[in-house]
């Protein structure tokens, strides 16, 4: 065993004990390696060595715990395809139409780990941010604060740190941060002209690596793109899982986002077909870290969104805003926008099923903290202004 071997991410250093004739100062060879396994092992006090966080733009709590709409499902001006949407989605009951909708958060980390958001149960989570919509949700996501310089989704850069590039400046983590996501702004929001952290957004894999990413890239220019600012999720959950296979990264961030673009639409068929289909990516995903060495038992996944969207009038299922909305695309406010949801599971998460909130919410600010905590980082030596760690869906 060499000097400097890393178990668990941490550093053990092995010193030779030179062996001498008094027997009450010797330790034997065999003594030797059980003290060495035995103090590496009460090294590693904190549960999980990496974390994958995920994020499903504006997927609203209602779909996630009531399942298909069928006010919307039946309603024409939303659907083309009503009669597929009932067919494959619709049961009798909220929580049948829920778990067939999203079956690998309802039967895997909804069940064996923990989960809020769910308003009908007094389960409630909330942004914290004033404004409720994207680029303020996933800087207080990542980064653990509200800041007041971002109150538009323009390509601004982050004045915040998010918690990839505070891990991505500590030794173990260097290197070994990532992130990938479908929307255009997301190198803002990470600003990486300042973090210069691998983040995949749009478009092309700029520095190919390999004949996967190579043929991703072909592909990607031969598919039409839906809008001029978001790619498809399929690519974005491909380059995703080739980097994490081959680069096996100890905090990956993933930002699926046509949920919220095919709401913003007016599609709901295709809000909840790709919702479903997350799920499967989501499923994917982690179906890969139990069988993979390193990750296998030894990774934290977090799932959440970056706002809510509207429920009554109708319409403004399509919409998400605040009154304080500097972005021009709304003049009112849309009432449930800061309705949000979160799930975990993973070593040092909870298996509490679903957290009972009373007259509180918790909020998305303390996301970045309670990823810190499993992975045994201080939150408030990295930055002390983050929300405390959600202690809810701790062990």
């Amino acid at each position: 065993m060499d000097a400097g071997e890393r178990f668990g991410h941490r550093k053990v250093v092995i010193v030779n004990l030179t062996m001498c004739k008094q027997t009450f100062f010797c330790i034997r060879p065999k003594s030797l390696l059980v003290f060495v396994l035995l103090s590496t092992i009460s090294l590693k006090n904190y549960p999980a060595d990496n974390v994958i966080l995920i994020t499903l733009d504006g997927l609203r709590w209602q779909e996630v715990f009531r399942g298909l709409d069928v006010r919307l499902a039946s309603n024409k001006e939303y659907v083309d395809q009503s009669e597929l949407l009932m067919n494959q989605f619709w049961r009798e009951s909220e929580a049948g139409r829920a778990e067939t909708l999203l079956p690998f958060l309802h039967n895997t980390v909804f069940s064996k780990g923990s989960y809020v958001g769910n308003r009908s149960v007094g389960s409630c989570a909330a942004v914290s941010n004033p404004w409720h919509f994207s680029y303020p949700g996933y800087s207080e996501i990542l980064s653990g604060v509200v800041s007041e310089a971002i109150d538009s989704n323009s390509k601004i850069p982050n004045p915040e740190t998010t918690v990839l590039e505070f891990l991505d400046k500590l030794p173990d983590y260097q290197g070994k941060t990532a992130a990938f996501a479908s929307w255009d702004v997301f190198p803002y929001i990470f600003n990486v002209a300042r973090s210069g952290l691998h983040v995949n957004a749009y478009g092309l894999e700029p520095n190919p690596a390999d004949d996967s990413e190579r043929f991703l890239n072909n592909l990607y220019l031969n598919i039409p793109t839906p809008w001029p600012t978001v790619r498809n999720d399929a690519f974005t959950h491909q380059y995703a899982i080739y980097y994490l296979r081959r680069e096996k990264p100890r905090f990956l961030y993933i930002g699926y986002g046509e949920t919220d673009d095919f709401a913003h639409d007016g599609k709901y068929d295709e809000y909840i077909l790709a919702a479903h289909r997350t799920d499967r990516f989501i499923q994917e995903i982690w179906d890969m870290v139990q069988s993979t060495n390193g990750y296998r038992d030894n990774t934290v996944l977090f799932v959440t969104v970056d706002h809510g969207r509207g429920e009554e009038p109708i319409e403004t299922w399509m919409h998400h805003a605040s009154g304080f909305s500097n972005s021009g695309q709304y003049k009112n406010s849309v009432e449930g926008s800061e309705a949000v949801w979160m799930a975990a599971i993973g070593p040092g998460i909870a298996t509490a099923g679903l957290i009972e909130t009373g007259g509180n919410c918790l909020t998305s600010n303390r996301i970045a903290a309670t990823l810190l905590e499993v992975l045994g980082e201080d939150y408030q030596r990295i930055n002390s202004a983050m929300g405390a760690p959600l202690q809810e869906f701790l062990e």
